[in-house]
């Protein structure tokens, strides 16, 4: 059975009005990696080992709709400058990268597996003294409000969701919490949180994978994206 079966048959069933609630979160999730996993599969035919013929000296990952100048862009949707799965690896040379970044991405793929390894990835594309900017929602930022939230809280809100239909759900500021650790937003458009992190879980996570400094990154909105800036935690891990 192919992948295009597949959503097909999924496609039938979410139209089905016998198809449960919980089955539909679960079948749609379901049509989101095969999404992922086809446009994968077709850059895997061109590149089988895994390594493409282009070696940019700057990468952002997972930019999704944000695009920074001079760099290229890996993603598993569109648009992006190669459609890649990265937690099936980056598709790029040993040594080969001066910058790679990344903001509010590594939230979105399961840890340890997914997330330890491409830290490990990363160590191994960037050039020596070449260095990773990772950018994620910041949980001790969130927990530190709880219980009673301040102004903080609504500015938060306004930044981070004011533009989904799911902000009407957030009444507290444990609601809050919960969001950025484990995001379950039923709107396909956007992807669930499968890990928290701080700081120190940012520290850990890239000195584990051999990188010899991982420091504070001074927020630079001419690279992160500038509705980022209010309730992340940055970091520059450096090889």
């Amino acid at each position: 059975m192919t992948p295009d079966t597949v959503s097909q048959q999924i496609t039938e069933l979410l139209a089905q009005p016998t198809t449960t609630h919980g089955l539909a979160r679960a079948l749609r999730a379901a049509l989101k990696e095969l999404d992922v996993h086809r446009t994968h599969t077709a850059a895997l035919k061109a590149w089988p080992d895994g390594r493409i013929d282009d070696t940019p000296r700057k990468v952002q990952i997972g930019g999704g709709a944000h695009r920074i100048d001079g760099y290229f862009n890996i993603d598993a949707v569109p648009p992006a400058d190669l459609l890649w799965d990265v937690r099936e690896g980056i598709p790029l040379h040993d040594n080969s990268v001066q910058d790679l970044f990344s903001e509010h991405f590594l939230e979105h793929i399961d840890y340890p597996n997914s997330a330890k390894h491409y830290a490990r990835e990363a160590h191994r594309v960037l050039a020596p003294g070449g260095r990773v900017v990772t950018g994620v929602p910041d949980a001790g930022f969130v927990l530190s409000r709880y219980p009673s939230g301040d102004a903080d809280t609504r500015t938060l809100l306004k930044k981070w969701y004011g533009k989904r239909d799911c902000l009407g759900h957030i009444n507290t500021h444990l609601d809050l919490i919960n969001y950025v650790f484990r995001d379950q937003d039923d709107d396909p458009v956007y992807h669930p949180h499968y890990w928290a992190y701080d700081h120190d879980k940012l520290v850990q996570l890239f000195t584990e994978a051999g990188f010899s400094a991982v420091k504070p990154w001074a927020f630079d909105p001419q690279i992160a994206n500038p509705k980022r800036e209010w309730g992340s935690v940055y970091v520059v891990a450096t090889k």
